[in-house]
């Protein structure tokens, strides 16, 4: 399993120039044409099966490859207090295969995963009763490892990678957002029945199996990702600091003891309500066939009951009367987060927010790129991004690592100064344009790779309710002004609207044991 870094902002803005983090080299796989925008809409061809299912086809001929995404619109901000961090475990779980991928005897290992059920279920019931002995509570322990040292001779390890390897396939993958769920794989264009088959069995057959054992491969990733990691920390604290009522302050992997409290029964019956058609959208990009494409997604999908539509969360975050402040103690450099709530799609202001974003802290032109690093010398790196999300409003955010010896109080000041500034002077004609055009340059370079195209279908139809958010994006991003860009700034940009996580360390100067980047916080989107 390999760990990204999170998806900041799911605006088209964002979501291109960072997508390249957690995407696997398709080099082979990828047109070398670009779909432009006026061309999408003739282009990519939608289709709806009667269970709820969305297809969205984009044939790309020149390369005999495709890629394949699909997409669940489930993710972290749709769990309850009882079972935050499942749709994350859900997507460790949904790579054990199924009845047939997998196991060598699925007849055979069925009576293993009873055994082992039960067991666990000794051992809870052992754990909460005082006269139950601590030998035998050993014992208990000591019988469930065997059992599933056992089970293990049962089972084929990743054998649907496995599959598709010798398929040729290559980048085969997935990902838990805040927002979604997403499984992804580039193969030859003569394997698609074959990735179609295997990914109804997957949808209609999961098999749960190594349970137990993964939400300790879980529990020992949060430890990695934010327990021992400043990064993950500081990004950890700004979310539960922002926001007080809105799922969003909830980590997508959950809280230790959301990982410790998941049950077997409760993730299968989560899993058998939503990773279902009526919650699902599969992108195809390259080399496909449009109507021999939905004639085998109706073949093998086309019975799949629709299942429960995901429902909206009721939760609004209320308006923040007043900064936040949180401080996080960690054998590490210091760290400054920044973080200002704003709308999200398609509120103008999010456009405003894309095109700020790369006025701010893009490139070493970017205005906090040259007042803090570069002039003031006051940080070594800055980051400016939108985050945790996209369905419902999120936070600006602005990160800077101090350089040595200057604290991130002086940084935090330098930084109020800039955002002052754009709020009384605004940004210059020039700024604007180059903002554009860096924005539409980063959205042409994804729409040229088949992985792009295809997780951005998928990601904006479920995010922004359509795909054709694409289409118009460019034509907005043009029309918004300079005025606005100030506009927007000086309605979110204010201390009442902000929180701020500070990260120091109890050593003594020059005695850091720690690490962070300063620029970039692991641990948010969680990749196989």
């Amino acid at each position: 399993m390999y760990q990204f870094m999170w998806l900041r902002n799911m605006s088209l803005g964002s979501f291109v120039a960072i997508l390249t983090a957690f995407t696997v080299s398709t080099s082979l796989f990828c047109g070398t044409t670009a779909l432009q925008a006026e061309g999408l809409e003739n282009k990519v061809v939608e289709y709806h099966l009667d269970n709820g299912l969305t297809l969205l086809v984009a044939p790309r001929h020149d390369v005999p490859t495709f890629t394949a995404f699909i997409t669940v619109g489930v993710g972290a901000v749709n769990e309850q207090e009882n079972n935050r961090g499942i749709a994350h475990l859900l997507e460790h779980m949904r790579f054990k295969g199924t009845t047939t991928i997998g196991t060598k005897n699925y007849s055979s290992e069925r009576d293993f995963l009873q055994r082992i059920d039960e067991m666990v279920l000794a051992i809870k019931t052992c754990e909460k009763d005082d006269s139950c002995a601590k030998e035998q509570l050993q014992s208990l322990h000591a019988s469930l490892k065997e059992l599933q040292v056992e089970h293990r001779e049962l089972l084929v390890k990743d054998e649907s990678a496995q599959i598709y390897a010798r398929h040729g396939g290559v980048g085969y993958n997935a990902f838990t957002s805040k927002d979604l769920t997403a499984y992804l794989v580039s193969l030859p264009a003569n394997k698609l029945e074959l990735w179609i088959s295997m990914e109804a069995d997957r949808m209609k057959d999961t098999v749960l199996r190594e349970f137990y054992t993964e939400k300790e491969v879980v529990l020992e990733e949060r430890r990695r990702s934010y327990e021992t990691n400043p990064s993950g920390m500081m990004y950890e604290t700004l979310l539960a600091t922002a926001f007080r009522v809105h799922p969003y302050r909830h980590p997508i992997i959950g809280w230790t003891s959301d990982i410790h409290s998941l049950s077997k029964e409760q993730t299968r019956k989560f899993m058998e309500q939503y990773y279902m058609p009526s919650n699902t959208v599969i992108a195809l990009v390259g080399d496909i066939d449009a109507l021999q494409a939905k004639a085998l997604i109706e073949q093998y999908f086309g019975d799949i009951t629709a299942g429960v539509k995901v429902p909206e969360v009721s939760a609004v975050e209320p308006a923040q009367n007043g900064e936040r402040r949180a401080e996080v103690v960690f054998h590490a450099n210091p760290q400054l987060l920044v973080g200002y709530h704003k709308p999200t799609i398609p509120h103008r202001d999010d456009y405003a927010f894309d095109l700020l974003g790369v006025i701010l802290g893009r490139g070493s032109s970017s205005r906090l790129h040259r007042a803090l690093v570069l002039e003031q010398q006051l940080a070594s790196a800055v980051s400016v991004y939108s985050a945790p999300g996209a369905r419902y409003p999120n936070l600006f955010v602005v990160g800077a690592t101090p350089r040595h010896p200057h604290t991130c109080a002086e940084v935090e000041q330098a930084l109020y100064a800039q955002l002052e500034e754009i709020k009384s002077t605004g940004v210059t004609a020039a700024e604007l344009e180059h903002a554009r055009k860096r924005l539409r340059a980063d959205r042409m370079r994804r729409l040229r790779s088949n992985q792009g195209l295809a997780s951005m279908l998928t990601h904006f139809e479920i995010v922004s309710g359509s795909w054709k958010y694409l289409l118009d994006y460019d034509e907005i991003l043009q029309s918004i002004t300079a005025a606005e860009v100030k506009s927007a700034a000086a309605d979110w940009l204010n201390a009442e609207n902000r929180s701020v996580v500070t990260l120091k360390s109890p050593a003594k100067q020059g005695l850091v044991q720690g690490t962070n980047s300063g620029s970039e916080v692991m641990g948010e989107e969680h990749a196989h």
